[in-house]
């Protein structure tokens, strides 16, 4: 199956007319995205945007061929112009297949927003997914075949790229392109560097793909170590990085603190950014939750961690700290942690904080912490395929992957 990507935009195109936001300033050349429409095998359009036949001639093929133009999602702008020769766009009731003179088999697949997704078979048997903007698909069953090529809204919506991956639909060797994309994408690198965290892709409008070909996945790291100062955007871009993945344990190291509201208004913002099927677990027994198999992990965070092990070892008392004790414990716990995220087999992303770079510690307690935080996260990063350090909500590679 032969897939030419016409337009990989949002309806309103990249960048939006007249809009003067950073998005839209650096999409240029390679970055500049009509609205996405799908040309199958020079047979078989999905979604007629406007200039799609001067879309098509760019990119070196014709619409002569086509038999069958399909709408993915309502049309809400001006009025589209069908091309002569073109046959009159239509919908797929939902559940219903359709048959085309080329072979090609066409299903409807349900959506949870206004529209219809498609899933293509070509006469060799190959499979493409392709969901309209803003979409995640509707009662899918428990498992379904996999596909060749899932195209899809991913900046929009990771959960639905979630869900595929949920009952099979999307395994490691499916090709996942990110089409729909709007000025809310990030400018430039930093958009394919987040669809690379999720395992997709996003190529510019006028490529034209084998689905089915081999092409090398982005590989995602089992480890990953995000630090960061004090809103600086690291647990959100630790969030970001399994959205796109079912069944997430969010482990929360922090606990519960009586009469705290301020903390209290910090942990029920975290929940209600969550994607609703992840798991949360309130602990600082990680070894155990390495060991076992079992969904990617997201710990959140480290410091809170060495904290409650400070706590438990006494080690904010100089004189325990002094004499060794303290300091003896909290290295054996620090060196079984490490143990257990060099030997675990669970994707795993830990946020932490970056401390020390500023002001010194007015006690002997407080500089402890910083020292024992920094060789923590040196410790950990070390065993990480891949480390971040977000400053002002950017994320700067410090391992890259």
């Amino acid at each position: 199956m032969e897939l030419t990507l016409l337009g990989t935009g949002a309806p309103g195109g990249l960048p939006r007319p007249d809009c003067p936001c950073a998005a839209c300033a650096a999409a240029v050349g390679e970055e500049a995205r009509a609205a996405t429409a799908l040309l199958v095998d020079g047979t078989l359009l999905l979604d007629l945007t406007p200039g799609a036949a001067l879309a098509a001639a760019r990119a070196g093929q014709s619409l002569v061929g086509v038999r069958q133009v399909l709408l993915s999602h309502p049309q809400n702008g001006p009025a589209v112009e069908v091309p002569a020769g073109l046959p009159s766009p239509g919908r797929v009731p939902d559940g219903r297949d359709l048959t085309l003179i080329s072979g090609h088999r066409v299903r409807a697949v349900a959506v949870d927003v206004p529209g219809t997704a498609y899933a293509v078979t070509s006469p060799d048997g190959t499979r493409l997914l392709y969901l309209p903007p803003k979409a995640a698909p509707a009662g899918l069953p428990e498992e379904v075949e996999p596909y060749d090529m899932a195209v899809l809204d991913v900046v929009g919506r990771p959960d639905a790229l979630a869900r595929l991956r949920a009952v099979g639909a999307v395994t490691a060797v499916t090709d996942v392109l990110a089409v729909h994309l709007d000025h809310s994408v990030p400018p430039g690198a930093e958009l394919h560097r987040r669809l690379a965290a999720a395992g997709a892709r996003a190529v510019p409008d006028g490529e034209t793909l084998l689905v089915g070909e081999y092409h090398a996945v982005p590989d995602l790291p089992r480890r990953t170590l995000v630090l960061g100062g004090a809103r600086s955007g690291k647990s959100v871009e630790a969030e970001r990085r399994l959205e796109s993945f079912p069944d997430v344990v969010y482990v929360a190291t922090g606990g519960t603190r009586d009469g705290d509201a301020d903390w209290a208004e910090r942990v029920a913002h975290h929940r209600e950014r969550r994607p609703g099927s992840w798991r949360t677990r309130e602990t600082c027994d990680l070894v155990p939750l390495l060991a076992a198999d079992g969904p990617p992990l997201l710990i959140d965070c480290l410091a809170l961690w060495l904290t409650h092990t400070m706590d438990e070892a006494g080690a904010w008392d100089d004189g325990r700290w002094a004499d060794g004790e303290a300091r003896r414990e909290v290295r054996a716990r620090t060196s079984a942690l490490m143990e257990a995220v060099r030997t675990t087999r669970r994707t795993v992303v830990a946020v932490s904080n970056e401390v020390g770079s500023g002001v010194h510690p007015a006690t002997s307690s407080g500089r402890r912490f910083r020292d024992e935080l920094g060789r923590l996260n040196t410790e950990f990063a070390a065993e990480c395929e891949h480390v971040l350090l977000l400053v002002a909500g950017q994320a700067l590679p410090l391992r890259p992957h």
